[in-house]
C-alpha cells in the first residue's frame, strides 16, 4: 500500500511539475483595458488611407461579450501591435493561437497575425517592419484558399510548401501553428490538425542535403528509348503504289463549263480510302532499354545543419498587419506559449463553447438580411410599376387635350361658316 502511496504522489508531483513548467508568454481577449496593451500604429496615416478597428463582438457572435478587434472601413491599411515580455522557443515548444472571423464575405485578403523579434517601433509598425513568423489564413477569388506560414530565416523570409486550405465562411475559426524543438510542427484549424511535417522538408530554410553530381554525364552506350522500331517488320509489297488522292467518279463537268475561259475541265480527285500514310514499322519494346537516365546524387557541398534552425531567441510582438478593400475581419483570443494543451483548452473554452450560438446568430441574420433584400426588391418593382402608370396617365392626358384642341377647331371653322 506504501508503495503505491509513494507511486501515486510520485505521478501527482510530475503533473505538477508539467503544469508549473508550462508557460503562457501572451493571452490578449480583448476585454477591458485592451487598449491599453496594444498600439496603434501610425502607418498610412499620412495619407489618410489608415483603417480604425472597432472593438466587438461582430454583427453575429455566440457570447456578445465576447468582443475582439474588427476592421471598420474599406479599402485601408491595418497595423497594431502589442509588447510581451522577450521570449525565446529554444528546447521549448512554440504555440502561435488566434481566432478570425470574416463577417464580410471575404473575397480578396488576409487575416493572419505576425510575431515580431528584437525591437521594433510599434508606432511605425507596417508592411515593411521585419517579422519572424507570419501565420494565419489568405484568400483570393477561386484559387487562392490557404493558410500562409511565413518563417524568417537568416534575413529571408520562406513560405511554407505544402498546401493548407483555410476555412472560407463567415463564421469564428481558430487557427494553430506548433513549433517543436525537433524541428517538426503542426497546424491546426479548430482544434483540427491539418498539416504536419518538419521544417527541413516543408520549408526551404537550408540546402539540400543532396544533389545531382553536376560532373556526372550519361554514358554513350545508354539506351534510354523505351521503344524501337521492330526490325522484322517489312513493308508490305505496293504499299508505296497506292495514290494518297484518286479521281471522284462522282463528279461531272458542268453543263455550263466554257473551256475557252475557264480552261479545260479535269476530274477533281477525293481522299483515297486505300491509303494508310507513310510506312513505319511497328514499335516493341527496347529489350536493351535502362530507363531514363539520372545523375548520381551526392552530398551538397554547401549544406550545413543548423540544430536550431526552429529557434526563434527575441520573440517580443504580436501584431496585425494588413490591407482591406473590404472591411470586417475580426480577430480574438491571441495566444503566444509553449503548451499545445493549454492552447486546445483555450480554444474550447472561447470559440468552442460559442460556435454553435454563433452558427444560429448568422443564420438568423442571414435571413434577415434576404428578407430586407426582398423588401427593397419588391418596393422597387412597385415604383417602377407606379412610375409606369403615371407616364400612361400622362399620356392619356395628352391625347385628351389633343381632342378638345381639334374640336375646339371644328367648332370655331363651323362659326366662321355661319
Amino acid at each position: 500500500m506504501g508503495k503505491l502511496n509513494s507511486k501515486f504522489i510520485s505521478i501527482i508531483l510530475f503533473a505538477l511539475v508539467v503544469i508549473v513548467s508550462s508557460e503562457v508568454i501572451f493571452e490578449e481577449r480583448f476585454d477591458d483595458g485592451w487598449e491599453k496593451r496594444w498600439v496603434k500604429s501610425d502607418w498610412k496615416k499620412d495619407n489618410n488611407t489608415a483603417g480604425e478597428w472597432k472593438h466587438t463582438a461582430g454583427n453575429w457572435s455566440g457570447d456578445a461579450n465576447d468582443k475582439g478587434i474588427q476592421t471598420s472601413e474599406d479599402n485601408r491599411f491595418y497595423a497594431i501591435s502589442s509588447e510581451f515580455p522577450e521570449f525565446s522557443n529554444k528546447d521549448k515548444t512554440l504555440v502561435f493561437q488566434f481566432s478570425v472571423k470574416h463577417e464580410q464575405k471575404l473575397d480578396c485578403g488576409g487575416g493572419y497575425m505576425k510575431l515580431l523579434s528584437g525591437d521594433v517601433d510599434q508606432k511605425n509598425f507596417g508592411g515593411d517592419t521585419p517579422y519572424s513568423i507570419m501565420f494565419g489564413p489568405d484568400k483570393c477569388g477561386d484559387n487562392t484558399k490557404k493558410v500562409h506560414a511565413i518563417l524568417t530565416y537568416n534575413g529571408t523570409n520562406h513560405l511554407i510548401k505544402k498546401e493548407v486550405p483555410c476555412e472560407t465562411d463567415q463564421l469564428t475559426h481558430v487557427y494553430t501553428f506548433v513549433l517543436r524543438p525537433d524541428a517538426t510542427y503542426s497546424i491546426l484549424i479548430d482544434n483540427v490538425e491539418k498539416q504536419t511535417g518538419s521544417l527541413s522538408s516543408d520549408w526551404d530554410l537550408l540546402p539540400a542535403k543532396k544533389i545531382k553530381d553536376p560532373s556526372a554525364k550519361k554514358p554513350e552506350d545508354w539506351d534510354d528509348k523505351k521503344y524501337i522500331p521492330d526490325p522484322e517488320d517489312t513493308k508490305p509489297a505496293g504499299y508505296d503504289d497506292i495514290p494518297k488522292e484518286i479521281p471522284d467518279t462522282d463528279a461531272k463537268k458542268p453543263e455550263d463549263w466554257d473551256d475557252e475561259k475557264s480552261g479545260e475541265w479535269t476530274t477533281p480527285t477525293i481522299p483515297n480510302p486505300e491509303y494508310k500514310g507513310v510506312w513505319k514499322p511497328k514499335k516493341i519494346k527496347n529489350p536493351n532499354y535502362k530507363g531514363k537516365w539520372k545523375a548520381p546524387m551526392i552530398d551538397n557541398p554547401d549544406f550545413k545543419d543548423d540544430p536550431e534552425l526552429y529557434v526563434f531567441p527575441k520573440l517580443k510582438y504580436v501584431g496585425v498587419e494588413l490591407w482591406q478593400v473590404k472591411s470586417g475581419s475580426l480577430f480574438d483570443n491571441v495566444l503566444v506559449s509553449d503548451d499545445p494543451e493549454y492552447a486546445k483548452k483555450l480554444a474550447e473554452e472561447t470559440w468552442g463553447k460559442n460556435k454553435d450560438a454563433e452558427e444560429a446568430a448568422f443564420e438568423e441574420a442571414e435571413k434577415k438580411r434576404q428578407e430586407e433584400e426582398s423588401k427593397e426588391l419588391l418596393a422597387e418593382v412597385e415604383s417602377d410599376d407606379k412610375e409606369e402608370a403615371e407616364n400612361d396617365d400622362n399620356e392619356g392626358d395628352d391625347s385628351d387635350n389633343k381632342s378638345k384642341f381639334e374640336e375646339t377647331k371644328e367648332f370655331d371653322a363651323a362659326h366662321d361658316e355661319l
